[in-house]
């Protein structure tokens, strides 16, 4: 799990929910960090995105819970890749969510693309991102798409 291991931290207070424990939306939050922190590790950061005027937009998120998270706990949030395409730069990527005491609280999937922002349609990323893309980790059932 190490090595796909992309955010760790305490669940704070702003995001519990009515219930006490986390709430939804921090689930999202926290797996968008993580591939933010991965990208950048890997040399993709937010301002060489700038630069390319290119970005990452999501057409579909999906959360399984497995356990509840409470207040102060630690976790760590894991990202691999598992569909990727060439072609179109579409995408998914897996995350999975674990509690302090290494127990799998959740899963969250994500599929989307990248998306030229000053013409506000889907791109390609640049041949040169290519093999920074390749580092990420993959899945297990990892697939690349030829479309």
């Amino acid at each position: 799990m190490e090595n796909k291991v992309f955010y760790e931290g305490q669940v704070l207070w702003s995001q519990i929910d009515a219930n006490v424990h986390l709430r939804h939306s921090a689930y999202a939050d926290f797996c968008a960090q993580a591939r933010s922190n991965m990208l950048n590790q890997l040399g993709l950061s937010l301002s060489e995105f700038s630069k390319m005027k290119i970005g990452p937009i999501l057409f579909r998120e999906e959360l399984n819970y497995h356990r509840e998270i409470s207040l102060d706990e630690y976790i760590k949030v894991t990202v691999e890749i598992s569909k990727f395409n060439r072609k179109n730069s579409r995408f998914s990527f897996r995350h999975e969510i674990f509690k302090q005491n290494g127990v799998r609280a959740a899963v969250v999937v994500v599929d989307g693309a990248w998306m030229n922002l000053v013409e506000r349609k889907l791109t390609a990323v640049p041949d040169a991102w290519l093999p920074v893309l390749d580092k990420i980790p993959r899945s297990e059932d990892y697939v690349e798409i030829d479309e």
